[in-house]
């Protein structure tokens, strides 16, 4: 983990409201260690706004570090405004990465929202070792995608209105995509209705899952203990704090289903 003053090579806008942002970062990409880990960027140094914004990585290749981000406020949407040859002073590489590489299972990378960028990540992955990988995005409306419904080469888009892929959430997109999956293992990032609703779906249906929960993050180094999330332990103590809970950007932000209750 450094502070590295990053240099802006691309920033783009590619769906409704979805942007992506090349940088080079040499000494954070030389620390990064795989598909699930983030960085923490200080959008403005003042007093107005002085914490870290966390974004996830989306690829790194050499250097050069990829974040996909969504408009939310004022400081994404400052982020926006930043063009090629600018700098931006980001923290990083932080937490843990998704855990796979077991070619009995067969990946099933699920986003959604803003979880778009590391299970887009993790699909580039799988691709890059010859790993075989069934890709389910999903979105409110067909404006905010920006790959294609392919279901023939195991990807597949979900809207809720019905404007592109599949109609509804990534629940029944992840139901259709499993009908020729043999021994499937659920990775996935979004917002937390969509985490809640993957996590009940593999416990139902005894698939094995990974969860890359999202959190607001004042520090990104478990200082402001502002992103917890709930254990799954019975065995807890009425004031035992640390073991009831668990701080997403030190001990995640990826989970085994079973660990974490979500919502």
């Amino acid at each position: 983990m450094k502070i590295e003053i990053a240099t802006v090579l691309e920033n783009k806008l590619i769906a409704s409201n979805i942007w992506k942002m090349k940088m080079t970062a040499p000494g954070i990409a030389e620390q990064y260690k795989g598909a699930g880990q983030f960085i923490q960027i200080l959008v403005q140094s003042s007093w107005d706004n002085p914490l870290r914004r966390p974004m996830s990585i989306a690829a790194v290749d050499g250097d050069q570090i990829v974040i996909i981000y969504k408009v939310f406020g004022r400081m994404t949407q400052v982020i926006t405004e930043q063009e090629a040859g600018e700098e931006l002073d980001i923290l990083g590489p932080l937490g843990n990465t998704f855990r796979w590489g077991d070619d009995e299972f067969t990946p099933v990378l699920v986003g959604g929202g803003v979880g778009l960028a590391p299970i887009l990540n993790m699909y580039g992955e799988c691709t890059a070792a010859g790993q075989n990988a069934v890709l389910v995005i999903g979105a409110r409306t067909g404006a905010e995608h920006f790959i294609d419904h392919e279901p023939q080469n195991n990807v597949f888009l979900a809207t809720d209105d019905g404007t592109a892929g599949i109609t509804g959430t990534v629940i029944p997109a992840i139901a259709i995509s499993l009908k020729n999956t043999g021994k499937p293992e659920i990775f996935a990032c979004g917002p937390e209705p969509m985490l809640k609703a993957v996590q009940e779906f593999a416990a139902a249906h005894e698939i094995p899952a990974q969860l890359s929960v999202e959190s607001y993050m004042g520090c990104g180094i478990g200082i402001c203990q502002g992103c917890v999330v709930e254990r799954v332990n019975g065995n807890v103590s009425e004031h035992s704090y640390h073991e009831k809970y668990s701080l997403v950007c030190i001990d995640g932000p990826v989970y085994k289903s079973e660990e974490v209750i979500i919502g």
